[in-house]
């Protein structure tokens, strides 16, 4: 039966915090909750040369809960699951390459923001029933004379403040998107390169994908890729009897995201593609078939990934 050495609360500075450490030093493994303080830890470790283990917060959720909960009961369950090889462990990302992904993941959501206000000025043009713009406005040499269009003063103040609004983001995400590309291109330009070559994925969601997957060799299976992004239903089941679905949020909401909208832009080019997903839609509903469409992208990626060559539409389309 194993003993607990010591218990003792650590306040969040990095120069108190190795102090209960020293006794014990050697053959010691440090574990925490995947939280999002978990940057400073790791890199207190690595400078200490002492192993750092990163558990999956909702994995760990399920496997040690209890009615009871604190501090020292949560250090203890983790202790027990670490040494008994039944913690599930998340990933601890490379040090180098933390800044730009959390960057790309502050620019989508401005992305996001963005296409809201381009929705307003559409939707008030149709409010008044007046004739369509005819341009997109998306680019900003289209937007001229768009809040002259209408008649009240007070409506035009609304569509000059929400076209003020995308002439600035267009230049902050530009800025942006420059800098995260030059990044990206100097630490990894071949694969770049290789997600570039699949139809759906340009510029944007090959970023999100280099920094988001980091290194296929993360995957021994390409049935742990498509688990990941959540692209798989992990079925409930018992003596050959199946009771639903669980799991549903474990998994990378990120690439979740990436893949479907990759999967959508792959539809809109290419007319083969959307005869693939008619036939899928004979099989499923036409959400389901966008969803296996997007697990047929997920894998094709993979293999391309693993095996470090371009995509192969033919390849595709027959596998």
């Amino acid at each position: 039966m194993a003993r607990c050495l010591a218990t003792e609360p650590c306040p969040l500075a990095q120069h108190r915090f190795s102090k209960p450490l020293p006794p014990y030093r050697e053959d010691r493994v440090v574990c925490v909750e995947c939280i999002f303080t978990w940057y400073w830890l790791a890199d207190l470790w690595a400078r200490e040369e002492i192993a750092f283990v990163l558990g999956q917060a909702l994995y760990m959720q399920a496997s040690h809960g209890g009615k009871a909960k604190n501090d020292k009961i949560d250090a203890q369950n983790i202790a027990v699951l670490l040494r008994g090889g039944m913690l599930p462990q998340a990933s601890v990302y490379p040090a180098a390459m933390r800044a730009t992904r959390d960057l790309l993941r502050r620019w989508l959501p401005l992305m996001r923001k963005r296409a809201e206000w381009l929705a307003p000025m559409q939707n008030t043009n149709s409010q008044y029933n007046l004739p369509e713009i005819g341009k997109k406005t998306a680019y900003k040499a289209n937007r001229d004379g768009v809040a002259e269009r209408f008649p009240e003063p007070v409506v035009q103040k609304s569509v000059e403040v929400a076209l003020a609004l995308l002439d600035h983001s267009d230049q902050l995400l530009r800025d942006l998107a420059l800098s995260i590309g030059q990044t990206a291109q100097q630490r990894n330009a071949h694969t770049l390169d290789l997600l570039r070559t699949v139809p759906g994925i340009g510029e944007s969601l090959s970023l999100v994908l280099l920094y988001e997957i980091h290194a296929i060799q993360r995957f021994p299976r390409v049935q742990a890729l498509v688990s990941y992004c959540r692209l798989v239903k992990c079925t409930k089941e018992s003596a050959g009897k199946r009771d639903g679905t669980s799991g549903t949020p474990i998994g990378h909401a990120y690439l979740t995201w990436a893949f479907s909208e990759a999967a959508l832009l792959f539809l809109r080019n290419h007319p083969v593609g959307q005869q693939y997903l008619t036939r899928l839609e004979t099989k499923h509903s036409k959400g389901k078939a966008l969803t296996v469409f997007a697990h047929k992208l997920a894998r094709a990626v993979y293999y391309r990934l693993k095996r470090q060559r371009a995509f192969d539409m033919q390849t595709f389309l027959q596998g």
